[in-house]
């Protein structure tokens, strides 16, 4: 028996909540639209959620708890003041029960989907199937909270990864009612698991809809003021750990030397390594509302020109050091006649007292002096260069919104804490490097070793052992790479091994499992998407798929003629680009919507299966065949060795597979043999195989198609060569 009106101790606690933590609740009409059969599902973060749902929810919803929580003695108090509905976990009778009642009666039951305290401080933990099956059998809305500030508190379970304090500010959002989108046919546990994915996609939605400030610096400035400025966010091997603090005074000191002579919003190239001083040259340029254009040192000189013809820069920022190392003389020479080189030497020369002295003004007044730079969330804050791998670079232009977003979203799905500690060797040229191998880390308290080559294969286990390092973001050729060199005690610490940009080859999957007992989580994204749009996690992985769609994206397939399996991918989001560069404008693409040119397949439970390129099919005798799945034939028949196809006229039967291969004696009738263990018509086998010493690689990794492309038909051309009909040739082709 309650002695006192719940209306009033509802009004007294929310009046001690406010006090104590300046409690915001956002969106209560969302709660007044939700009808009258609603399951409210908050994330749980700390003891304080209970309390601070009851206290703000108006209506006195019931809490469904199990009857083992019920007994704890710090739960009991709560008990007194709150309707509460047992559900033990292992009695399906108390869940029937609640069914009945909300189906009958109606009204609001609180059900945490976590099921326990989450210990991760960001990304959901695992979300039970049971409050989606609730909600779908008795037909109720589902009314997503998302509680914020709490976990910064001595109530939560994660003082081993935050920064927590007594009394920090309180935010609760209640989003928009829903109902789960379950497909009506489906019946008994297919039908209980498509709703619990569904449920958990719609919590991580939630914690992916986090609000940003306004521009990447800002959002620096806030993890500065999360973690604490003396946290030590980044390091490379020839600069020990630097915190926040250090990092934002150098921002503002460095900005003010490289901003001068250039207007607000204009852009600055930047071709430096992975290092310290790159971060924080990115940065500067951030402080001073500039935009950093990153140029890629291996595109060669045609390609760095065109970049900064297509971004118009008048200035580009380099290191002595590196040109010398990276033996760029001549690209730098290029360069000075086209546009102002400056030398971050010379300007760590210029530096005095004064600009020492400005730095620990600037440090104290940081919000402050970014905030007149007037930077909005849709301006641009990185222009990027498309690969190239099938065609021309690109200018893509990302503003801070695209940015910030999809470090939210990647942030939703995987955890990531002050208590890791990322490596990245990926370039920051790459979008891949920059979002999930730098901006992630730098926004999430985790410490990040850059490291400035990926082709390092001996050094980079090393540097990942020394380091204790627990994130690693890689590609299937570093991975392969370190894979050969490595120690199986390298990495020991790795909680997570990320891989993109190109596909990742079953063998090696295998091992990297077998040898480190790692798994390797593939994902998918483009440039143009800041780039992640999909990837694998320890709570939804598939092998073979490169994961699922992250929060706020939308997808369409459109079918294209002559597959019948999957469809050409669009996709629509906050992570979708500005637009591309073209004539001094920034042109967005068509209804939001941008073009992967994948074709791929999505099965029931979201995980998407790329099938190839669109423009890396070959149309013979009718038929559309897909040049991975030829690549995939020569990777059967001689695995751990580079093998690519490309497609070049064929008078007989309008185009003609071509593999160009690093395997030295590979011919028609392996393939054909590896084919037959594929399961793969003989058509899908290349008709031509040339050996080169080795393979065109970008920058990044990944085949340079074009460049394999003219070595094929230079081969093919060759007057020397003779092919039969019955069993064509195979060629040596050297690279000189």
């Amino acid at each position: 028996m309650k002695l006192v009106p719940q209306d009033l101790l509802q009004m007294m606690a929310r009046l001690l909540f406010r006090l104590c933590y300046r409690v915001e609740v956002r969106g209560l009409e969302n709660l007044a639209g939700a009808g009258d059969r609603v399951i409210i599902v908050p994330n749980h973060v700390s003891f304080l959620d209970p309390p601070l749902v009851a206290a703000f929810l108006p209506g006195w919803p019931v809490f469904a708890i199990d009857p083992a929580q019920m007994r704890r003695w710090w739960v009991k108090p709560f008990l007194a003041f709150v309707n509460v509905f047992p559900m033990e976990p292992t009695r399906p009778m108390a869940a029937k029960s609640l069914i009945k009642s909300l189906k009958e009666d109606g009204g609001r039951c609180v059900i945490f989907p976590e099921g326990r305290l989450n210990v991760t401080g960001g990304a959901l933990m695992k979300v039970y199937d049971g409050p989606a099956m609730i909600a779908d059998k008795a037909g109720a809305m589902v009314l997503p909270v998302r509680l914020d500030g709490v976990e910064f508190t001595p109530f939560s379970r994660l003082a081993h990864r935050l920064r927590r304090r007594w009394f920090p500010r309180v935010t609760i959002t209640i989003l928009e009612p829903r109902r789960l989108a379950v497909p009506a046919e489906l019946r008994g546990r297919v039908r209980r698991h498509r709703a619990g994915v569904a449920l958990y996609d719609m919590m991580s939605e939630m914690m992916a809809r986090r609000p940003d400030p306004p521009s990447l610096f800002a959002a620096m400035l806030e993890a500065c003021a999360t973690h604490g400025g003396g946290h030590r966010i980044i390091e490379d091997p020839g600069t020990p750990p630097v915190t926040y603090n250090r990092v934002v005074a150098a921002n503002f000191v460095l900005g003010r030397r490289l901003a001068s002579g250039t207007r607000p919003g204009e852009r600055v190239g930047l071709m430096l390594p992975n290092s310290v001083g790159a971060a924080i040259a990115f940065l500067a340029l951030q402080a001073t509302g500039r935009v950093p254009a990153m140029l890629n040192h291996t595109a060669g000189i045609d390609g760095v020109l065109a970049a900064c013809k297509t971004a118009e820069l008048r200035r580009v920022v380099t290191s002595r050091r590196f040109v010398e190392a990276a033996k760029l003389l001549t690209l730098a020479e290029r360069l000075a006649g086209a546009v102002e080189v400056i030398w971050l030497e010379d300007v760590r020369a210029q530096l005095g007292l004064f600009d020492k002295l400005y730095g620990a003004f600037a440090l104290r007044f940081a919000a402050r002096l970014h905030a007149r730079r007037g930077v909005s969330a849709g301006d641009p804050a990185a222009v990027l260069f498309t690969s190239g791998s099938e065609g021309e670079p690109k200018g893509v232009a990302l503003s801070h919104a695209n940015l910030l977003t999809n470090r939210r979203q990647i942030a939703a799905r995987v955890d990531f804490s002050p208590a890791d500690l990322a490596l990245n060797a990926l370039p920051m040229f790459h979008s891949f490097g920059l979002t999930g191998g730098f901006l992630l880390p730098l926004l999430s308290g985790v410490q990040v070793f850059l490291y400035p080559s990926p082709l390092h294969y001996r050094i980079v286990p090393e540097v990942a052992y020394a380091t204790g390092a627990t994130i690693l973001f890689g590609t299937d050729t570093f991975l392969t790479g370190y894979a050969r060199r490595a120690n199986p005690y390298d990495f020991y610490a790795l909680r997570y091994v990320f891989a993109g940009a190109e596909p990742v080859r079953a063998e090696t999957r295998e091992t990297w499992s077998e040898l480190f007992g790692k798994r390797i989580l593939e994902g998918y994204g483009v440039t143009e998407c800041s780039p992640v749009i999909a990837f694998n996690t320890p709570m939804h992985n598939r092998a073979g798929t490169v994961g699922r769609f992250l929060p706020l994206i939308e997808h369409r397939l459109d079918p294209v003629p002559g597959i019948e399996s999957g469809g050409r991918l669009f996709v629509r989001g906050p992570n979708v680009m500005a637009g591309y560069l073209r004539d001094s404008e920034i042109e967005p693409p068509a209804g939001g919507w941008y073009d992967t040119g994948d074709i791929v397949t999505v099965d029931a439970d979201g995980f998407i299966a790329i099938v190839g390129r669109a423009k890396r099919f070959a149309k013979i005798g009718g038929e559309m065949i897909s040049l991975a799945i030829a690549e995939r034939i020569a990777e059967t028949a001689v695995p751990d060795i580079r093998h690519a196809v490309v497609a070049l006229p064929d008078p007989r039967r309008g185009e003609k597979l071509v593999l160009v291969t690093e395997a030295r004696g590979l011919d028609r009738s392996r393939l054909a043999e590896a084919a037959r263990r594929l399961d793969l018509a003989e058509i899908t086998v290349p008709r031509e195989v040339i050996e080169v010493e080795r393979l065109p690689l970008l920058g990044t990794g990944k085949i340079d198609y074009p460049s394999v492309i003219r070595l094929a038909e230079e081969a093919m051309a060759a007057p020397s060569r003779e092919i039969s009909a019955a069993e064509p040739a195979t060629l040596s082709l050297v690279e000189g």
